[in-house]
């Protein structure tokens, strides 16, 4: 059981874990009329996987808060689960027969009897070994407890992880990781980026912390808004610098017409002056002419 509030990286951290261990991870996917039939069927599949299959390398099922949302007896049939390894009345007469002729050669290879009670027992003790539960639980409130003092199992059969904030190290170290990919004039500038995000976050967390002490009202800072706080700040960087680089292309436009304009008119001077004695002349001619046609 991973308890935590939201965004602490309690399913990020199921799926890490699945992958190093070569663990197939498997998570309720939640459609319209989702119902205790549904996740019965789903965790009768997830035992046959794991109690038939003879080449099963275990499989890691991620169950969060919003799946006992739905229905409190989900937890009812998890906490029997993590108790005995089975459900009462889950398996049907036919699922019974599966389970007798597919598990009764992997008994003979273990050199066990192959009675029924006997492939029932290794069964159960396959889908125990192999079939990991993992809990994503929010401390928030009062449903945490009231669901461990209603289903013991959650607590003696599972081991408790909680989830803390991160320490100031950790937090220097994940922005400096993350703006290494960015583009910035030194690693100075870098590196006091990377401590004002891990000022950010902290100052947020002691103001949180008098927030609570004062106004009894409680805000969380998780890894999951520090996150944020840095994906933040690089696509506003981004922003800016498009924002940044359009202006300066139109700074640079504009003054190239305004020097092609300069230019123009000089040309023009250069030719009105050339063509002011022509123009003197022509007058004198037009006057003549009005004169003669006078």
């Amino acid at each position: 059981m991973l308890i935590g509030v939201g965004g602490s990286g309690k399913q990020s951290l199921i799926k890490l874990s699945s992958h190093i261990y070569g663990m197939a991870f498997k998570q309720i996917e939640i459609v319209k009329g989702f119902g205790e039939s549904h996740f019965r069927d789903f965790v009768k599949n997830l035992m046959f996987d794991t109690g038939i299959n003879v080449d099963c390398r275990g499989t890691a099922c991620t169950m969060t808060d919003s799946h006992f949302q739905i229905s409190e007896t989900f937890l009812e049939d998890i906490n029997n689960v993590l108790n005995t390894g089975e459900i009462p009345n889950l398996m049907l007469p036919e699922d019974k027969d599966r389970i007798l002729n597919d598990v009764r050669p992997i008994a003979e290879e273990k050199k066990l009897v192959g009675t029924s009670d006997v492939v029932n027992a290794l069964f159960v003790s396959r889908v125990r070994e192999y079939l990991h539960i993992c809990l994503c639980m929010s401390p928030v409130g009062e449903t945490l407890r009231v669901r461990c003092r209603k289903f013991p199992s959650l607590v003696n059969c599972c081991t408790l992880d909680w989830f803390s904030s991160w320490p100031a190290e950790a937090l220097l170290y994940v922005s400096t990781a993350f703006l290494k990919q960015i583009e910035l004039p030194n690693e100075e500038i870098r590196e006091s980026l990377a401590k004002m995000c891990t000022i950010v976050h902290t100052s947020v967390e002691a103001v949180s912390e008098r927030f609570w002490n004062e106004l009894r009202r409680k805000v969380y800072t998780t890894p999951k808004s520090y996150l944020d706080l840095i994906s933040l700040y690089i696509n506003k960087l981004e922003i800016k610098r498009k924002e940044m680089a359009t202006n300066k292309n139109r700074l640079a436009n504009g003054l190239k017409k305004l020097n092609d304009t300069n230019s123009n008119i000089a040309v023009l001077k250069v030719t009105l002056a050339e063509m002011q004695p022509k123009l003197v002349e022509s007058n004198k001619q037009l006057k003549i002419t009005l004169e003669k046609v006078s």
